[in-house]
């Protein structure tokens, strides 16, 4: 059977949102497989409205399918009541593109962007027909991949990995095709598994779990050691120096039904420079590059030609910092004043870039809400957290947006951070009062939304030693938030679970003994843990209980400096020593500026890298130390080599 379709197809009228599983978006691609190809199934472990914007698969779908020697299609996870169907009449897992089963695919890949989706992925592999432990599988199989941020700490899910990307998939996705494609030619004979894997972990950038030995001492992990000479001691990530080479998606998909974020995203720039302490992202896509102003332009424009989007979100990690970004913005809009007017996001606005220059272009089309990331409540707490945003940044931001015609802001925080007292927990409620206020000058009713998420310590950033709030304190916290804002009109406080936190905090910092956890599980029919009317406290406490794990030990417990990390053996590109003396900063509440405006901290993302580094913006950031001095009335190119300071003219 080389296609479900016939078997899907009478289900479909009984399943919710029978649209996720029918494909033929605007955008898709005709697969065209064959012996000498290899077939890749690109899989994103949520609901197809969750997983279709994802740019990351988009970008590989179309790199891979523009390769001769490669075909990609797609899939997402089936809802619960057509994976019940599947299961009824032993359906596989199919790709959405040809509806051709999972498992004649030579790969199927993962995004992993969040660890409650690791038992979704478990489930795919199982409805795919594969055995979900590595060990179990046999030459005839598809490897299973994984990247995405998550996979920067990929051991407590090591055991159902057959390999893993670390970093940027734009160049490696290649050089894994050509490998597995010499394979397929061998016939993929019995033995072969384990020898394909071995030379795939000398690609840069791929980690095979399966080559390497764990040690434990009693609870503590103490060593992730290579089986063979020939395997790397440490993978180091993959890094796409120039973005300019890889316009894509150039064809974005246009989904038949609604999605997320169902609107043209262009991707601005990759990495950020701003130095928070508690943000993954920010650390391990370092070093800074932008996509030139012009390509964007034509990819904007072009893109919105072809999908008739009547928006478009500018995206990276902090929009506002790229180079011209005003000119941009009016661009973008002055070139749609004969048709439609187009409304411009910019997601993850940094309330110190934001200024009345970006809020006028941006106002000129549809105004939706907007949404800053003060991240904390206090100066004190967000110099601890390196947010180097002080209030008068934050209301100077929220006034030029009121003035300008908004309503409705939305404002993140974290909650649960390292050294946070009562007072830092209330400033939240006392900086969103100042916007309400700031807003009644300007309209009758405006609002204010306040987004609290507990925090999660991550690997590879300064806060991956820290010991998370437990799930009573963070309740506390939330507690007295929301009773110090009750009264508090125009404020709204909405708030992330705290029991999701604790079982995030597990598998974000945790070892190969969760894998046992995450199977257990899964096998109670803990799948979508990720969404709230699905997640289920008490299957990963009775899991953990089960295998003789304490949660207490893997999310509540501080690291020390000499402590093996389940990461250790993986780079990210940062020195550990930056990371840790980082850390003693944040305890000493000593914020770093971005080292854009100072000598390089030496954190060692741009060592090897003849990369543009740039300089966005005419002055530093308010509320920060502002370097060396230097003129940097206009953007600088300075050529990044070896460890030559970054923000340095020579």
């Amino acid at each position: 059977m080389t296609d479900v379709w016939p078997q899907l197809e009478p289900l479909l009228a009984k399943v919710a949102k029978p649209a996720r599983y029918i494909g033929l978006e605007d955008g898709a691609r005709t697969p065209h497989h064959a012996a000498d190809k290899v077939a890749w199934l690109l899989s994103y472990p949520d609901t197809y409205e969750i997983g279709l914007p994802n740019q990351g698969l988009q970008i590989l779908y179309e790199i891979l399918n523009e390769n001769p020697h490669a075909v990609a299609e797609r899939a997402y996870a089936p809802w619960t009541d057509l994976e019940g169907l599947l299961r009824d009449r032993n359906i596989p897992l199919f790709s959405l593109d040809s509806h051709r089963p999972a498992g004649l695919f030579d790969l199927i890949g993962f995004n992993l962007s969040a660890e409650l989706t690791y038992t979704n992925l478990l489930n795919m592999v199982d409805l795919a027909g594969v055995p979900v432990r590595s060990a179990d599988r046999r030459p005839e199989h598809p490897l299973i991949v994984a990247g995405g941020h998550c996979t920067y700490n990929p051991e407590p899910i090591a055991d159902f990995l057959d390999l893993v990307v670390l970093g940027d998939g734009e160049e490696v996705i290649t050089e894994i095709n050509e490998v597995v494609r010499d394979w397929k030619k061998s016939g993929r004979t019995d033995g072969s598994r384990e020898n394909v894997l071995r030379e795939l972990s000398h690609i840069v950038g791929v980690y095979v779990p399966s080559m390497y030995d764990v040690t434990y001492e009693g609870a503590n992990l103490v060593a992730v050691t290579p089986r063979y000479p020939d395997v790397p001691e440490r993978v180091e990530k993959r890094t796409v120096a120039d973005l300019a080479e890889f316009p894509y998606p150039k064809t974005q998909l246009v989904p038949i039904t609604e999605v997320v974020h169902d609107r043209l995203n262009v991707e601005v720039f990759r990495g950020c420079t701003r130095g928070c302490r508690f943000c993954q992202a920010g650390m391990i896509t370092r070093p800074v590059r932008e996509r030139p102003a012009e390509q964007v332009r034509t990819m904007v424009e072009e893109g919105l030609r072809r999908t008739g989007y009547d928006e478009v979100a500018l995206t990276s990690l902090s929009t506002a910092d790229f180079s011209g970004i005003e000119k941009l913005v009016g661009d973008i809009v002055q070139s749609t004043d004969d048709g439609p007017p187009v409304s411009v996001s910019l997601p993850s606005l940094r309330v110190d870039a934001f200024g009345v220059g970006i809020a006028t272009q941006i106002q000129r089309a549809r105004r939706t809400g907007l949404t800053f990331a003060p991240e904390a409540g206090t100066w004190r707490m967000r110099q601890v957290i390196n947010k180097l945003i002080r209030e008068e940044d934050l209301y100077s931001a929220v006034e030029a947006a009121y003035s300008n015609g908004w309503r409705r802001m939305k404002l993140y925080f974290l909650t649960g951070l390292p050294t946070e007292t009562d007072e830092d927990t209330l400033g939240i409620a006392e900086l969103a009062r100042n916007c309400v206020q700031l807003g009644k000058a300007h309209t009758k009713s405006p609002s204010v939304t306040v987004s609290v998420g507990g925090f999660v310590p991550k690997p590879f950033t300064p806060f991956q030693w820290f010991g998370q709030n437990t799930v009573e304190e963070l309740r506390r916290k939330i507690n007295l938030l929301r009773d110090d804002t009750r009264k508090s009109h125009g404020v709204q406080v909405k708030w992330h679970d705290p029991k999701a936190t604790l079982v995030e905090g597990i598998m974000s910092r945790g070892d190969r003994r969760i894998g046992a956890v995450i199977e257990e599980v899964w096998r109670q029919g803990g799948t979508f843990q990720e969404w709230n009317e699905r997640f289920d406290l008490d299957l990963w406490t009775s899991a953990m209980a089960a295998h003789g794990l304490d949660p207490e030990w893997f999310a509540y417990r501080h690291r020390t400096e000499d402590e093996v990390l389940p990461w250790d053996h993986l780079s990210a590109g940062l020195h550990k020593d930056f990371l840790w003396q980082d850390w003693r900063d944040a305890l000493a509440e000593v914020g770093l500026p971005d080292c854009r405006w100072t000598p390089c901290y030496d954190c060692g993302a741009c060592t090897g890298y003849s990369i543009e580094h740039i300089v966005a913006s005419a002055t530093p950031p308010a509320g920060g130390s502002q370097g060396t001095g230097q003129d940097l009335g206009s953007s600088v190119p300075v050529t990044l080599l070896g460890r030559a300071p970054v923000g340095t003219v020579s």
